[in-house]
């Protein structure tokens, strides 16, 4: 799918003939994911014992089919907090960057959706919940719950393994007054760690093209999404209501939504109609009315902490 010129919705001239000849007859014709690209084989008629009359919705990828899944809409956010955090964002007008990935809509096919990793999550998380909170996370909860939003001005980075976004490792604290510092008491760090994994994921979400709208609502999956305390400084850095989804494998579930989206009509049914009668995501925490005024002020200070730290350990080459 990186042949597809994603604006036009066509394969690029450029990219097929860097890759083969005669590859466009051999690919097809792109479709919306919800289009029936025709009849099931007779193979598998016979083979598996598929009924006749089964009919193929076109394929999609894997990160595209869980957006469907967790039934994300205009303006909303995934964020999977495991191992790696991933985040998912629906977006109207992409700006693709060197970091990310954009992809078609899978199941609005005017729009678009973004992909962000971040390589440092749970174990991170873990690992300043052991050094910081006595390896409790009821420890870890009072610590959020004891400071402040904004954290005094208090800011961190951590980085146990190299990251992927942005490229960076190591651990580096700065105090209100914007000077490095070698520590944090270990309240302040833990809420320094969530506030700034939290932060950078909004920031370079924007940097693709999101933003927030007054109907935005995130949906948290994964690990730490079971922890109240780290989703309220989720839905205040964001300012937007956290839900929590039970769906698990929600590529899978996402496939088969798609699949009956494309049965009941295509793109001439939207899909929320499609799959309104699906459980409804429970709300997690909401924004506290003070967090905009705090992050706002906040973000961009960040943002300008962590392009100084990457000019100082980038070489003259980078």
């Amino acid at each position: 799918m990186n042949l597809l010129q994603i604006q036009e919705k066509v394969w690029s001239q450029a990219c097929l003939g860097a890759c083969a000849p005669h590859l466009e007859e051999k690919l097809g014709p792109p479709v919306p994911s919800c289009s029936v690209v025709g009849a099931i084989s007779s193979y598998y008629i016979q083979r598996y014992g598929f009924a006749p009359g089964c009919r193929v919705v076109a394929f999609t990828g894997d990160n595209p089919a869980s957006l469907a899944g967790m039934r994300l809409e205009e303006g909303d956010i995934a964020v999977s907090l495991g191992t790696s955090d991933t985040l998912f964002l629906w977006l109207q007008e992409p700006m693709p960057a060197l970091e990310g990935h954009i992809f078609c809509n899978p199941v609005e096919p005017q729009q678009y959706m973004a992909l962000l990793c971040f390589k440092n999550g749970s174990l991170m998380r873990e690992k300043i919940r052991d050094e910081s909170a006595s390896r409790s996370w009821n420890e870890f909860s009072k610590a959020l719950q004891s400071t402040e939003m904004g954290n005094s001005g208090n800011l961190g980075f951590y980085f146990d393994i190299m990251e992927i976004t942005p490229e960076m490792i190591g651990y580096h604290r700065f105090n209100a007054e914007n000077h490095e510092v070698p520590a944090f008491p270990g309240d302040v760090e833990i809420r320094a760690l969530i506030e700034g994994q939290f932060m950078a994921k909004r920031i370079h979400a924007e940097g693709l093209g999101y933003r927030v709208m007054p109907k935005t609502k995130i949906l948290a999956t994964g690990g730490a999404s079971c922890n109240r305390d780290i989703l309220q400084v989720l839905a205040d850095v964001f300012g937007a209501p956290v839900y929590v989804i039970d769906t698990a494998n929600s590529a899978c579930v996402g496939s088969a939504y798609r699949a009956f989206h494309g049965l009941a009509g295509g793109t001439d049914v939207a899909f929320s109609e499609v799959v309104k009668s699906a459980p409804n995501p429970r709300l997690a925490a909401r924004s506290t009315p003070e967090a905009s005024q705090v992050y706002e002020a906040l973000l961009p200070r960040y943002a300008n902490l962590e392009q100084k730290i990457l000019s100082q350990t980038r070489g003259p080459l980078e």
